[in-house]
């Protein structure tokens, strides 16, 4: 008897639940995935279906929410009911500025797209021909930076170990730095990324590569894929202008100029002090010898002395010996 009942019912339950169907005038048709940029507008699109049977359908009640997971958020951010808005946070509207109970376009409009906006919808319509619940899904997209490659130690040092570091960055979802020899092998095998995701829920990204001695190519490329394995930008970097052990050209580094160009100065002034002394110091000694020679113009001019009245004893004139004044 038990069991009878049991399926009497079960009978009954699937027959009402097939007249609903066929009597369910109001349907809630949303987009299965919508996608939005980082920053900019989305568009999350839903509309209210209305059968042959009906014609004038008024809407009594919208109600937007946001899914955590599984379960739902239970504060609605965007309900209208009876005709006016009763909850409407910031940054979430209808994508329809004039809409109103009459007006089937129910679709949401998010003003200023952000990471936290990621993930699954809810809407819930109730009119005065039956009611309806649809979902949909909103995926945040970001693009990443050109990455940027540094090596450490700056110079590359012939015969000894280093490593290339890639950056990249402002990007979402998570993506991948990726690793190429100048034949375009893959060597992200041989690398470790680091992941760090910022409050604002975009990504940094950051892959270390470590170069060998005696192992290494001459050229080394870093490219950034979305989370879609598409690659968004390739950048290269030529170890042979880094220079070896041999090359120390220190306007390269900032820091190193900084206490080099002091020392070269200080070192100019030392050298010619010191010329200034030996010049001076030979100069003394010349004035010692030549004391009757007078000063005339700025040169030391010594005179030829006069013939000896006796002319079978001549005397080689002196010869005039100038002495160019600092």
């Amino acid at each position: 008897m038990s069991a009878r009942c049991a399926l009497f019912f079960i009978f009954t339950g699937r027959v009402l639940a097939a007249v609903n169907a066929q009597n369910n005038f109001v349907t809630v048709e949303c987009s299965k995935e919508n996608f939005g940029w980082y920053g900019q507008q989305s568009l999350l699109q839903c509309s209210v279906k209305l059968s042959n049977d009906v014609q004038d359908v008024t809407i009594r009640t919208v109600t937007w929410k946001k899914m955590e997971g599984t379960k739902e958020n239970e504060r609605p951010f965007l309900v209208f009911h009876e005709g006016k808005l009763e909850v409407q946070e910031p940054g979430y509207r209808f994508a329809d500025p004039s809409f109103s109970e009459k007006n089937m376009n129910i679709s949401l409009l998010i003003t200023n797209t952000e990471v936290a906006h990621n993930g699954s919808y809810k809407c819930s319509v109730i009119t005065d021909s039956g009611d309806d619940t649809g979902t949909t899904c909103l995926k945040v997209r970001a693009d990443y930076s050109e990455p940027t490659i540094h090596s450490i130690p700056k110079k590359i040092i012939e015969g000894r170990d280093s490593k290339l570091i890639c950056q990249s960055g402002g990007g979402f979802p998570k993506g991948r730095l990726r690793w190429f020899d100048v034949h375009n092998a893959d060597w992200t095998a041989s690398a470790v990324m680091v992941a760090n995701q910022a409050k604002s829920g975009l990504f940094q990204l950051e892959s270390t590569l470590p170069l060998k001695s005696g192992s290494t190519f001459s050229d080394y490329s870093c490219a950034v894929f979305n989370a879609s394995g598409v690659q968004a930008f390739r950048t290269q970097i030529s170890l042979g202008s880094h220079g070896t052990a041999s090359d120390q050209d220190s306007r390269s580094d900032p820091e190193l100029s900084k206490i080099i160009a002091p020392l070269v100065i200080i070192g100019s002034l030392i050298v010619g002090l010191l010329l200034l002394f030996l010049f001076c110091r030979r100069r003394s000694q010349q004035a010692r010898r030549q004391s009757a020679t007078p000063l005339m113009d700025g040169h030391c001019e010594v005179p030829v002395a006069e013939a000896d009245d006796n002319p079978g004893d001549e005397r080689e004139p002196f010869k005039k010996n100038e002495i160019n004044m600092a």
